[in-house]
């Protein structure tokens, strides 16, 4: 206990008065950030224009700074300006220069800016900084720390010496409440700000406003200096009265020729379903004044709008107004969400039947038609009246009420899509539409060509017309039940015309296209799969004629031929079937069934067929001596297209020809990129290199086969000149006898050893095109196709034609906005074309960015209504004078690209007079008084006052903006004489104060 009462054992604590603060590091924040953004000293730059606190280019800076545990933000907000010469700078920074903040107090060339920063509106400032609470919640609220915050940024001003005006943000900052200062050489601004929720009666008035400046300056000069004053009065119209919103909606039950829903097939509805103009911001500017010439107090006041010298017009837009296209998109679009399959969503399968045996003989279907044996026309005919008689169960067992897409609607959609329909049996219609599907020129490839650019299709194409006969199902007719029952149908018809040989129309000729989307190549290569089932169903009907007229001729010609004959009837048995009687090449890589192609290009050589296949039945079992070679050699050539020049054979010496080949297999993307996957996992190595070579190598191997039947005798030298003339090189030697002669050989990467090319070569028989193993099977690729649809989810579908429909959507926007000339709406456009070409090229587009995109085109459909929604209320049409209608067409495009704009003449211009009658019109309709003629129809504004009698022109005003300044000394007389500025405004439910008030720090 002693030893704890030792006064020397007690502890003593120490506080050092020279470490900082938390206000000290705070306000060493400030300075730090003001240094970093080099705002020290004084700025010269060139006085502001008019206007250009609005079209000018504002930047910010921001970053966080902290007090104690409390975060604040710190931006800089500044006009990007050029700066002047360096003469300019010398002359402008002298000692007495005001700060650029001050010098923007005075000018009078920015008054309400109508798009601004609210401390540029209420100061005119072209630079600041604000310090505000990093979170949005969080507010600076008791007096105590506002007066921390003020000290903060005051001392900071004074150490930097930063002329930029520095604000703080308090209170909750819904109520934007703003304190500041701004320092110079000698002088000082204070920021001040008055909020209130009701306007007080004695300052409801201009010359209430004067008196609070008035006292607030404390001006000991007599007379005081003038005031200038500028006055602003806002009216709004929101009632439109019988200026209707003119575009009307669809009849979604209409159902007239080649309409539904009001809407023509093949076309996407356009327009808004409401008014997207909701209100129309009169104000009326009276620019300069001075407080001795105007009077406005309680009793008596001389601002009438009418006489207002300057008026100006913005219109606030309806939010997200109902736009049809933009409906059409967004409901198509949703669908890509979606999970249901087509059998979820009907109920059941197309073909299910409550026979068992029908049942297994339609779920055979597929397994007949890719047997290895020949498929008969009269099988083809059974299948299809199979495919038929499941349609019509179908549409049985569905009930009528229970169907998406009436008869009539669904009839009507089938027409357009197939409008060779109309007449189905007959061939010469099919041939038609081939015809037309093979020479597409449509108006888009001339002028405005995007479905490359979209991969999409083209735009009278059957894809772009399913898609957006799809995206008319899926608004008007059962949603996405509807868009299933159509998809179903639509296969179904594909089965039939491949089935029946019909090919598909609105389909461009040729193998798929891989700048369309997946689906349209699907349909080309089911296209292609018809063209050439049909040419092999022709060609085989008169090989079969030719084969068996042949056959007698040489019966009754040849009287020792009977074995000869007996086996060419047999040969001609196999080929009806559909049997191969030649050996396979190459097996070990192919696995498919040996099915021969006839060339329709080489039918009068097929005369000849069955003696040249019985050379091959004589030939078959032989072992391959030399004997059998000079017999092949003796053979006819078979297959030759035409002769090659003047080239000839190198061992013969006879003329080479150019062989009939094969048509490279078409290839749709996917099956492109299933190949390159199956050749890159070969692997690097010799061997996957060696197969990867052999896979690639199925059309070199048929182009062998076919030039050594064209060109017997032939070798591989001479096939490398006709088919790869780099690979065969030529030298100029001289003879013996000194003469100059040419001798070739082959190149360096035909002679590796193991080349490929060679491989082939000796591999490769003298077999022509017509009986060679098909390169594309049709058969099996068709029904590849029809699977691949079959499989196709509601979803998978929408996400195949989306990019039809932006397309369409694109389409529909360009036409209307050329009926308006909108500059914003073109440069939307070109922003969607861009955005949309770099998205849509990939098979899975991020659903984010097109939905995006998908905006844009509703904002630009919403810009086209607005519009027209402002030329029928300023009654563009309507106006007799060309002149007149000129200008009120620039007023209204002016409106639709700027925030606010000036109406030339002020009341007394022919657009004043229309603005005129519209708010008089509004008031009569509050007063049941007869409302006033067309809006198109000018008039002196005048003669309209004269006839109104008790009734006011306008409204009282919605806000009233009065701007005050003056240039006095102050604090004494003899200080230097700065600028004092006063903001007001005075709305309904608002009264603000936003003070400026200059001091002189030197001489007080």
């Amino acid at each position: 206990m002693a030893a704890d009462s030792d006064p020397e054992s007690e502890v003593f604590e120490i506080t050092d008065f020279t470490t900082a603060s938390e206000w000290e590091r705070f306000v060493s924040k400030i300075e730090e950030v003001l240094n970093d953004w080099k705002l020290i000293g004084s700025t010269a730059s060139k006085s502001l224009e008019k206007g250009e606190l609005t079209s000018g280019t504002w930047e910010e800076k921001s970053d966080e700074i902290s007090f104690a545990d409390y975060k604040f933000s710190i931006t800089h907000h500044y006009l990007k300006q050029e700066s002047l010469a360096d003469k300019e700078v010398k002359v402008e920074s002298e000692e007495d220069a005001l700060p650029e903040a001050m010098q923007d107090l005075l000018s009078m060339s920015n008054d309400f800016p109508p798009r601004a920063h609210c401390l540029v509106r209420w100061y005119g400032l072209r630079e600041f900084v604000v310090i505000a609470p990093a979170a949005s919640n969080d507010a600076v609220i008791s007096e105590s720390k506002c007066n921390i915050l003020l000290s903060s940024i005051s001392i900071a001003l004074g150490n930097t010496g930063c002329q930029v005006a520095l604000f703080v943000q308090i209170q909750q900052k819904a109520r934007r409440m703003y304190v500041g200062a701004c320092e110079g050489p000698g002088v000082r601004t204070d920021f001040e700000m008055v909020h209130l929720r009701k306007v007080p009666n004695q300052y409801n008035h201009l010359s209430g406003l004067l008196d609070i400046l008035k006292s607030k300056i404390g001006c000991p000069l007599t007379p005081l200096p003038p005031i200038s004053v500028a006055i602003r009065f806002t009216y709004v119209l929101q009632d439109w009265q019988q200026y209707s919103w003119p575009q009307q909606p669809p009849d979604f039950d209409a159902l007239v020729g080649g309409e539904v829903g009001g809407l023509e097939f093949g076309k996407l509805p356009f327009g808004a379903c409401e008014d997207p103009i909701s209100e129309l911001h009169l104000a009326t500017t009276w620019p300069h004044l001075t407080e001795g010439i105007i009077v406005d107090n309680d009793v008596y006041s001389d601002l009438d709008a009418l006489q207002a010298p300057q008026w100006s017009v913005r219109v606030r837009k309806a939010d997200n107004p109902q736009c049809l296209l933009g409906d059409f998109l967004t409901e198509f679009f949703k669908l890509c969400c979606r999970k249901e399959s087509i059998d979820e969503l009907l109920g059941r399968s197309a073909f299910e039947d409550e026979s068992k045996a029908e049942n297994a003989d339609i779920s055979q279907a597929l397994q007949k038609l890719t047997e290895p044996t020949a498929v008969h026309i009269p099988r083809l005919s059974t299948m299809s009246n199979m495919v038929h008689s499941a349609r019509k169960r179908m549409h049985k067992h569905r009930r009528v009420e229970e169907s998406p897409i009436s008869n009539e609607v669904l009839n009507s959609i089938l027409l357009f899509l197939f409008p060779d329909a109309e007449k189905a049996g007959d061939a010469s219609t099919a041939k038609r539409s081939t015809s037309r599907g093979s020479s597409i020129a449509t108006a888009e490839e001339e002028g405005y060509n995007l479905y490359s650019q979209f991969k999409s299709a083209p735009s009278d194409s059957l894809t772009y017309k399913l898609a957006l006969c799809l995206c008319m199902v899926n608004f008007y007719h059962g949603g996405m039940r509807g868009v299933a029952h159509l998809w179903q149908e639509f296969v179904l018809e594909m089965r039939y015309r491949l089935e029946n040989n019909y090919l598909v129309p609105g389909l461009a000729a040729g193998p798929p296209d891989l700048k369309c989307c997946l689906l349209h190549q699907k349909l080309q290569m089911l296209n292609c799969c018809i063209e050439r089932k049909k040419a092999r169903d022709d060609g085989r009907k008169q090989t079969s004629e030719n084969a068996l007229g042949g056959s007698v001729e040489r019966k009754l010609s040849n009287s020792t031929g009977k074995g000869t004959s007996e086996c060419s009837n047999k040969e001609l048995d196999k080929e009806n079937k559909g049997e191969s009687s030649q050996q396979k090449s190459w097996d070990s890589w192919s696995d498919s069934e040996d099915e021969f192609f006839e060339c329709l290009s080489d039918t009068e050589e097929l005369k000849e067929g069955v003696q040249e296949s019985d050379v091959k039945e004589r030939t078959k079992g032989e072992k391959k001596d030399e004997g059998a070679k000079k017999e092949i050699q003796k053979w006819r050539p078979e297959g030759r297209l035409h002769q090659h020049g003047k080239l000839t054979l190198l061992h013969t010496g006879d003329p080479l020809y150019i062989p009939v080949t094969q048509e490279p297999a078409p290839m749709t993307e996917d099956l492109l990129e299933e190949q390159s996957e199956v050749l890159a996992k070969l692997g690097t190595s010799a061997e996957g290199a060696h197969l990867r070579a052999r896979m690639q190598s199925a059309c070199l191997l048929s182009d062998m086969e076919s030039f050594k039947a064209a060109n017997p005798g032939c070798c591989l030298e001479d096939f490398v000149r006709w088919y790869s003339p780099r690979d065969y090189i030529e030298d100029e030697l001289t003879d013996e006898a000194g003469d100059k002669i040419l001798k070739g050989e082959l190149s360096a990467r035909m002679k590796i050893p193991g080349n490929m090319w060679v491989e082939a070569w000796e591999t490769a028989k003298p077999i022509p095109a017509r009986r060679q193993r098909r390169l594309f099977d049709d058969t099996k690729e068709a029904e590849k196709v029809l699977h691949y649809l079959v499989g196709l989810k509601p979803a998978d579908l929408t996400r195949h034609l989306l990019p039809c429909i932006l397309h369409a959507a694109l389409l529909k926007v360009k036409e209307e906005e050329s009926m308006e000339d909108i500059p914003s709406v073109r440069k939307i456009i070109q922003q969607i074309i861009t955005h949309a070409s770099k998205l849509l090229r990939y098979s899975n587009p991020d659903i984010k960015k097109l939905e995006e995109i998908i905006s844009q085109i509703i904002a630009s459909e919403a810009i086209i209504a607005r519009s027209r929604s402002l030329q029928a209320k300023f009654g563009i049409k309507k106006c007799e004078k060309e002149d007149e209608r000129e200008e009120l067409e620039r007023f209204v495009s002016y409106l639709l690209e700027q925030p606010e704009v000036p109406v030339i003449g002020a009341g007394r211009g022919p657009t004043g007079s229309i603005i005129y009658k519209l708010f008089v019109n509004a008031q009569r309709v509050t007063t049941l008084t007869p409302i006033d003629d067309e809006p198109g129809k000018s008039g002196s504004s005048d003669e309209h006052r004269s006839s109104l009698g008790a009734v006011s022109e306008f409204p009282p005003p919605a806000g009233r903006e009065i701007i005050l300044r003056t240039t006095v000394p102050r604090p004494a007389p003899y200080s230097k004489s700065l600028p004092q500025r006063m903001y007001c405004v005075l709305l309904k439910d608002e009264f603000r104060l936003a003070g400026a008030f200059s001091s002189d720090t030197s001489f007080f």
